[in-house]
């Protein structure tokens, strides 16, 4: 939740600061359900939209520095608040507090131009980080769409800005901050978003906490796969039409000459590859299948399998002839 102050206090802090001169399994410490179910519906975070106003302050980050230095999670705090609803409220309230994006279960909106300074966290923390905000949502898919789309985004603004990832929570020291790292180990604020709103979230719908040392993990893994400049862009992936399968299959004898994935190759931007020894596969293995992707334009089939029946078994996506269909 950002800190929301007097506008006296805002500005004693700006001039205060003015005088200083967008995978492997997904595992934290310990194995994460919300990671795991964000891989293994092969969710696909959003783009994002950029709606910046001009109304904004435009302040520079610190002297000696001159660009971001990390990035903080927040989340709004409010149950009811949709994103539209508090990216109004927050223009007509920006003397108080502004943040540069929002991310819901859908969207990621950029309202304030990144290359400046926000008013989110305070002194000193306002002038070295770029800041967003998550909206509550209320759904187990919801959450973790929200989720992956903060991390993905978190993930993109290290690239833009050649940070490279480093967890602040458990020594204030680092690119990737939570509200309440920025408040225990920087001040300017007493705030402790979004801790308890991930673990509530991660037991009210997936029966364990969700942590901020699994969300880094998130943060890593789309890292990890490539910033936004050498992905695709998304007019350039393949289109997909998918359909349900319930059904069982053998590896087949040239299975090996195929890769597995975590999405129809090309289809996603980012993308993992495995390799078939990770998961101790041979000829004639029993696979199970749940899902079929045709591609719209070259007409190729793709299948997603599991090498087990378990509901919690990992997802990985095949072409057609690794299978004996």
């Amino acid at each position: 939740m950002t800190n929301v102050k007097k506008i006296s206090t805002v500005l004693a802090g700006l001039v205060a600061f003015l005088a200083m001169g967008t995978a492997t399994s997904i595992h934290a410490n310990a194995a994460s359900a919300v990671n795991d179910y964000i891989e293994s519906e092969n969710i696909t975070p959003a783009q994002v939209t950029s709606s910046v106003w001009s109304g904004f302050p435009k302040y520079k980050y610190r002297n000696g520095v001159g660009k971001p230095e990390g990035i903080v999670i927040h989340e709004t705090a409010n149950n009811s608040s949709t994103i539209y609803n508090e990216i109004a409220y927050m223009k007509s309230n920006y003397q108080n507090a502004f943040v540069h994006s929002f991310v819901d279960a859908s969207r990621i909106i950029n309202i304030a131009n990144t290359n400046y300074l926000s008013w989110g966290v305070g002194y000193p923390g306002n002038s070295r980080f770029i800041q967003f905000e998550q909206v509550r949502v209320h759904s187990k898919s919801a959450f973790a769409h929200e989720v992956a789309n903060a991390a993905w985004y978190t993930a993109q603004l290290l690239h833009q800005y050649g940070l490279t990832p480093n967890r602040a929570d458990y020594d204030g020291k680092g690119t990737v901050w939570s509200h309440r790292a920025v408040a225990k180990y920087l001040g300017g604020s007493d705030h402790t978003d979004p801790v308890s709103y991930y673990a509530a979230s991660g037991r009210n719908w997936f029966g364990q906490t969700y942590t901020m040392a699994q969300f880094y993990t998130l943060v890593k893994q789309y890292y990890n796969n490539g910033s936004s400049d050498t992905e695709p862009a998304a007019s350039s992936l393949d289109a997909v039409t998918y359909s349900d399968v319930n059904t069982t299959s053998m590896l087949s004898g040239s299975y090996s000459k195929y890769k597995l994935y975590n999405h129809v190759k090309n289809a996603y931007a980012n993308m993992k590859s495995y390799s078939w020894s990770s998961v101790g596969a041979k000829v004639g293995q029993t696979v199970y299948v749940n899902k079929k992707g045709v591609k719209d334009k070259q007409g190729t089939t793709w299948y997603r399998i599991t090498f087990s029946n378990s509901s919690s078994a990992k997802n990985y996506w095949v072409y057609g002839p690794a299978l004996d269909l």
